[in-house]
């Protein structure tokens, strides 16, 4: 099951970007060297190769296409900026995409956001036997299936959109941008221990709100759990 949510939220995300694929370390060193030297046309060539797949990557984790378009000229500045301390253990791709994802948890950090959900209201619950207190209904193939067709993606997302920060910065860096534990906890600054913690329970929330989409009901979103301000 926890499989079938990972893919489900790799469904919202646009299809994956891969560096431009005429660029090797030896490309990037020579034309880091040129940025370092103050040619701007080497500038601008650093901009074309990677401002696609930094803008791909804003878009999953912020709203909108400003917001988005101006994360990645944070990102770009922050990279130029920090030029000097660049020693190339991984590839100039990896690098700025570390960093777009940095700006970009930094926006969110510092915006409020009005459509929140309350984490505990989308989590299982149990009564006092230790059974299950809502019937837990399985996703059968054929309503996952739903979640696979472009008309509902936007429709997944939104659902993701609605988890507290916290969880859903875990299940973008997790599931859609696919760090590992470990970077995951760099990148938000707290331990491994409270990554897997929160990707379960991130999981959980996103089958519930999940739930009335994948078995076709067409009331989902006026069935959403209480404390959703749908005028968002």
């Amino acid at each position: 099951m926890t499989d079938r949510i990972r893919n489900t939220a790799r469904c919202a995300a646009e299809p994956p970007d891969t560096e431009n694929p005429g660029t090797s370390a030896s490309d990037d060193a020579r034309l880091l060297d040129r940025i370092r030297h103050g040619d701007e046309s080497a500038c601008e060539a650093l901009v074309r190769q990677h401002a696609g797949r930094m803008l791909a990557v804003a878009r999953r984790f912020l709203r909108t296409e400003e917001d988005s378009a101006d994360a990645v000229q944070d990102a770009f500045l922050s990279a130029f900026r920090s030029l000097a301390g660049f020693e190339g253990n991984s590839t100039l791709g990896t690098w700025l995409h570390r960093i777009a994802v940095n700006v970009c948890l930094m926006r969110l950090r510092t915006r409020s956001r009005s459509r929140e959900v309350l984490i505990d209201d989308l989590l299982p619950t149990f009564d006092e036997t230790g059974h299950h207190s809502r019937p837990v209904r399985q996703w059968e193939d054929q309503a996952l299936a739903r979640l696979t067709q472009a008309e509902t993606c936007s429709h997944v997302r939104a659902c993701i959109d609605r988890l507290p920060d916290p969880y859903r910065q875990i299940l973008l860096l997790r599931d859609i941008e696919e760090l590992d534990t470990k970077q995951t906890a760099h990148h938000l600054g707290i331990d491994a221990g409270a990554v897997k913690t929160r990707l379960h329970r991130a999981r959980q929330a996103l089958r519930t709100l999940l739930e009335p989409l994948v078995f076709g009901e067409d009331t989902w979103l006026a069935t959403e759990p209480q404390g959703i301000d749908r005028r968002w």
